[in-house]
């Protein structure tokens, strides 16, 4: 979970993410922020859209779906 803040109000609450691509995704990191636990449903062939948008960090996954998945099992 995420040391992001002290009081985690959601934990203990699960969360199936099935979204895909900017607002779903950042909807539920905030719920994973807030103490949820996140588990985030990929496309079982291609993965996830956002992993191929900007520049990659390490071998994977870009920026964008590092900051936007954050928190997550996926």
């Amino acid at each position: 979970m995420s040391a992001s803040f002290p009081i985690q109000p959601l934990a203990g609450l699960r969360v199936l993410d099935l979204s895909r691509v900017l607002a779903g995704p950042m909807c539920a990191m905030s719920l994973a922020d807030l103490g949820a636990d996140v588990t985030k449903v990929e496309h079982p062939s291609r993965g996830d859209d956002t992993r191929d948008w900007g520049v990659r960090v390490g071998s994977r996954n870009t920026s964008y779906f590092n900051s936007a998945n954050r928190n997550k099992r996926s």
